[in-house]
């Protein structure tokens, strides 16, 4: 795909680009034979070397298709390795490439970088850490969409029936404010290195925005962060799988100055946010409500106090403190779980 001819760009290679139908509605940088060179050597990989095939086509996804996304994404040549990690990440079985690109849902790749390469690639980890402004975020963010459409096949309303969507699907990329954050990152949680550069993938809806202001306590703060869980999906929606938790600094501040730890945090949320299988009912304050394989389990469901639970598990909350340090805003990002969904996926970032 590389547009040059004889060496010199073709002067029409944008709207080129455009009616091959490779773009995401926005112009592309044009991928000339040298742009790519560059970014394949930033990997330390051959170009042609496999990282992944990419549901829902099973495209091969050769560093040098890669590279050539990249470049079209506007990305620096040094941005590749993170932007090869997300390759594989988002195509690992557990993340469910092939259900996120084909679903009637809204999710879309969300990554979230720790480790140095925030620094090094100049990472938005700070104020407007889901916003405009920074190239890293947008255009590894970017690169990885582009490669699931042009290599993966993923084409909006072809192969990709979003009945939404939402604005992540043309960049979903942060970093963790490791910095401003009390507790260990999310990849140290999962057993990083605190010096390991990582990239974790999530399917995932929009933020939701948590705005608390007046709560100093750990309970308070968390007691206004569980209702706004309640009601992702839908009030009634249970066994719900990974989804990601996304406090502020200053809302981590007095978390954890109540000498509350992630544990803590997911302990109390997660037996919150339980409902009685009565409150649960098909047609009851509401259209959905349990599956009738689970009503089933119950005598008499209209009356049943058993507590259901909103999550499968505390572990399936996600944490990490991101944005500026000023506000007490939090957010929350609803990962994609029905059936057995996506789950959170990392991937070491290797450069050379």
């Amino acid at each position: 795909m590389p547009a040059d001819r004889g060496g010199l760009a073709d002067p029409d290679a944008i709207e080129t680009l455009f009616a091959r139908g490779v773009t995401d509605g926005l112009p592309v940088v044009p991928p000339t034979r040298e742009r790519v060179r560059r970014a394949i050597e930033a990997t330390g990989r051959d170009g042609s070397e496999l990282i992944a095939l990419v549901p829902p086509n099973y495209g091969r996804a050769t560093v040098e298709k890669i590279a050539i996304n990249a470049v079209m994404a506007g990305c620096r040549a040094a941005y590749l390795p993170a932007v090869v990690a997300a390759v594989a990440a988002v195509c690992d079985d557990a993340f469910d490439l092939h259900g996120v690109s084909a679903t009637t849902n809204a999710p879309a790749p969300l990554l979230v970088l720790n480790g140095p390469v925030r620094g090094a690639l100049d990472v938005n980890c700070g104020a407007g850490v889901f916003g405009p402004g920074w190239r890293a975020n947008a255009t590894i963010g970017r690169a990885v969409r582009l490669v699931c459409v042009n290599v993966g096949g993923a084409v909006p309303g072809v192969v990709s029936m979003s009945t939404l969507a939402h604005p992540g699907r043309y960049t979903y990329c942060i970093g963790e404010h490791e910095e401003a954050s009390p507790w260990d990152s999310l990849a140290v949680e999962h057993g990083f290195a605190p010096g390991r550069s990582t990239v974790a993938a999530l399917a995932a809806d929009a933020p939701l925005g948590v705005y608390d202001h007046a709560s100093r306590t750990a309970p308070d703060l968390l007691a206004t962060i569980a209702a706004s869980l309640a009601v992702i999906v839908n009030h009634k929606m249970t066994h719900w799988g990974d989804t990601l938790l996304v406090l502020s600094p200053e809302h981590a501040a007095t978390i954890a100055g109540d000498g509350w730890g992630k544990p803590e945090i997911r302990r109390f949320l997660h037996e919150r946010l339980q409902r009685p299988v009565r409150e649960l009912v098909p047609g009851r304050d509401g259209g959905e409500g349990l599956p009738e394989h689970v009503l089933r389990k119950f005598a008499d469901p209209g009356r049943d106090a058993t507590p259901i639970p909103k999550f499968r598990a505390p572990e399936h909350l996600k944490i990490v403190v991101a944005g500026g340090r000023a506000g007490r805003f939090s957010a929350i990002v609803p990962g994609w779980s029905f059936a057995h969904g996506s789950s959170l996926v990392f991937r070491a970032i290797d450069a050379p």
